[in-house]
């Protein structure tokens, strides 16, 4: 892995990886692109980008770097690379980095396919990200990764032009397991913050000022910084798809089901953002998780009231 080429191929250029790419590119690094819509490809092109019709046009990069919503995407994208290694294996060292959250186990597993598709030539890095959009336009975001050390010094220099707080977690896997443990904490964290909006301005209260005062005390959390306007504006213009919460949720209770660990505050924020995709709100930012429960609260309330009518009925027989 000649990484002293500062070259790497960019996979998917959605709201986290076009200004990840573009940050690669700000550091001196030489990127070429796939994206499924050419658009963001034109975007990245007037950056100084290169780009490439399929991914295996990519087969030659010294590293190969993911940014799709889930692994089943990765796969998919990949396979024709995968066969094109298997024909001709690439050179020696070659790494792909799984910078999307993904299964801590399906990675191992997609690691193990990369290893016999390129006679051990290429190595899989699990990457995964924090930090929002915000973070990925400004180059702060935190990245956790699952790579023996030889290839995490080998590739800090790529994660150190993304990213200001970079860590090796462990062996391939390790990364993703740490995303899932993050997630867990936003997930449950920007639910509890939403029903905490809910009742207080159901109750006659002023959200923006309860969460001032709760940002003073021990309630205080970079989640509220971040998520907190947005909750109390009921601003829900995706930052990123609240949907892929319900699916980082799913990652902590696999991976405690592995472990004998109980995780009820996963499984209760797995529930809830099943609810929240049910209700046809996915696609919004997280911050809608408090829509969620405010629908929920209504048809709680709802219930409350057929119920009182029913029992208005019962004494009237």
């Amino acid at each position: 892995m000649d990484l002293d080429r500062k070259e790497a191929g960019f996979v998917g250029l959605g709201f986290m990886g076009a200004p990840m790419a573009a940050n690669l590119l700000k550091a001196g690094w030489s990127v070429t692109a796939w994206n499924r819509s050419p658009a963001a490809l034109d975007a990245f092109e007037v950056l100084g980008g290169g780009r490439v019709a399929e991914v295996e046009g990519l087969r030659d990069q010294p590293v190969i770097i993911f940014m799709l919503p889930d692994l089943s995407y990765i796969e998919d994208s990949a396979a024709a690379l995968l066969a094109s290694w298997s024909a001709t294996p690439p050179a020696a060292g070659t790494a792909v980095v799984v910078m999307s959250s993904v299964s801590p186990a399906a990675v191992k597993e997609f690691g193990a396919r990369v290893a016999r598709a390129s006679s051990g030539n290429a190595v899989v890095v699990d990457a995964p990200v924090s930090g929002g959009t915000k973070g990925a336009v400004e180059g702060t975001l935190a990245i956790m990764a699952g790579a023996s050390e030889v290839d995490f010094q080998r590739l800090l220099p790529l994660f150190q032009a993304m990213g200001t707080t970079v860590r090796r977690l462990g062996p391939l896997g390790s990364g993703s397991l740490a995303k899932a443990c993050n997630q867990l904490i936003v997930g449950t964290t920007t639910a509890a913050l939403a029903e905490a909006a809910e009742l207080a301005e159901r109750s006659g209260m002023d959200v923006a000022a309860l969460y001032e005062v709760l940002a003073g005390g021990l309630a205080g959390s970079r989640v509220l910084d971040f998520v907190g306007p947005r909750l109390a504006a009921k601003d829900y213009e995706p930052t990123g798809p609240a949907k892929f919460m319900h699916k980082d949720l799913s990652f902590v209770l696999e991976s405690a089901a592995a472990v004998e660990a109980a995780v009820p505050m996963a499984a209760a924020g797995v529930e809830l953002y099943a609810e929240l995709k049910r209700q046809g709100l996915g696609d919004r930012d997280l911050a809608v998780v408090r829509q969620t429960i405010s629908n929920l609260s209504d048809n709680t309330a709802f219930q409350r009231q057929d119920s009182s009518r029913d029992r208005v009925r019962i004494n009237e027989l």
